[in-house]
């Protein structure tokens, strides 16, 4: 198996994404070749070694034939086009399952339905490129696991076919409902929707980076030039540490002395039916020996408001302490197995291959 780590220290694009697989080994040739397959010409695709800062990167060109009109397409067009080429069952999957999240993303921002969503930009040909071409890569580095760093998304404001819009993006901001963002003070778009579809369809987590044995990094590089930092996308490439089903949750507890049974068993049937990890209570002796619970609730990072709020709701708390903690998970699968009782399933857990525990 192999991982592969984004670490968007400065955002992410489409042209960023592909350009740090090619600088982490694919054949730009390959690319071409497969690339070519698809019923979309009036364009050429290079790679360039490039500085930004003082730090060496690939960066990526799909240079557009400008005789040509923009291409004006929807969601059916851009999946005819995938579907019709010479691509792997997988590659071909990942690059539908990216450009439909995308629509999804700009209809939410339109008030419209994916199936309207006019592809001005997005759809254009160096966006079937970037996302195609990463899919592809991904498939030719043999990655079948995807972990994402949190996403900085920049400041200010951008041109675009609708107008000057602020950033982030709003189809941008759809598309990164639920993921963990990194505060920056850099200004511009840095990332971009293409970058973020990309990812968000991909990356099973955001958080640090995993434990893995490293075996090689690439470097991608952007168009634009940074102020504080510069414009580049790194991807780790490797294997998963033996028992690397490790994430980051985020625990929030609060102590309560002053609410009834009746309420607390409410809130945490609330707070698990929201998505919450876990939910419980721990009996605890407070401040002029009266007995109270600390009531605690595990969430994924893009959880924690929803469930804050329901604990601020359904509780006579004033504050909730939040912090971060680092779980190792077994590896889980289903089986079903025969029984002299018949055919049951169980669930499996296993750790480097070796199963732990078997549960029906």
């Amino acid at each position: 198996m192999t991982l592969a780590y984004f670490d968007c220290f400065s955002g992410a694009s489409g042209d960023m994404i592909l350009g740090a697989l090619i600088d982490a080994g694919v054949r730009l040739e390959v690319l071409r070749e497969r690339l070519a397959g698809l019923p979309v010409g009036g364009y050429t695709l290079s790679a360039d070694k490039v500085i930004k800062q003082g730090f060496a990167a690939t960066q990526v060109r799909v240079a557009l034939d400008d005789t040509r009109d923009p291409p004006q397409r929807r969601l059916r067009d851009v999946v005819s086009i995938i579907e019709s080429g010479d691509l792997p069952p997988t590659v071909r999957e990942r690059a539908v399952a990216i450009f439909t999240r995308l629509a999804e993303a700009e209809a939410r921002a339109h008030g419209t339905t994916p199936e309207q969503i006019h592809f001005h930009e997005i759809g254009a040909v160096d966006a079937l490129v970037d996302i195609v071409g990463a899919a592809l890569a991904l498939h030719e580095l043999k990655v079948s696991r995807v972990v994402c760093s949190p996403i900085p998304t920049g400041s200010g404001t951008v041109d675009c076919a609708h107008g000057v819009i602020p950033v982030p993006a709003p189809g941008t901001v759809a598309l990164l409902e639920g993921v963990p963002l990194r505060a920056t003070d850099e200004i511009g778009e840095l990332t971009t929707p293409t970058g973020a579809a990309i990812l968000t369809t991909l990356a099973e987590s955001f958080g640090p980076l995993p434990e893995m044995t490293l075996q090689r990094c690439g470097c991608g590089a952007g168009k634009r030039e940074g102020l504080r930092r510069p414009n580049l996308l790194r991807v780790f490439l490797g294997e998963p540490s033996v028992g690397s089903g490790a994430d980051e949750i985020i625990v929030l507890e609060s102590n309560l002395d002053d609410v009834s049974s009746e309420a607390v068993g409410f809130c945490v049937q609330k707070l698990l039916d929201a998505g919450a990890l876990d939910a419980y209570t721990v009996p605890i002796t407070m401040k002029k020996s009266r007995p109270g619970i600390v009531l605690t609730a595990l969430a994924r990072p893009g959880d924690v408001a929803r469930l804050e709020e329901i604990i601020f709701l359904e509780t006579t708390t004033f504050g909730i302490r939040r912090y971060s903690a680092r779980r190792e998970k077994l590896e889980r699968r289903h089986q079903t197995v025969e029984t002299r009782f018949g055919p049951i399933r169980v669930k499996i857990g296993s750790r480097g291959g070796t199963v732990c525990t078997v549960a029906p």
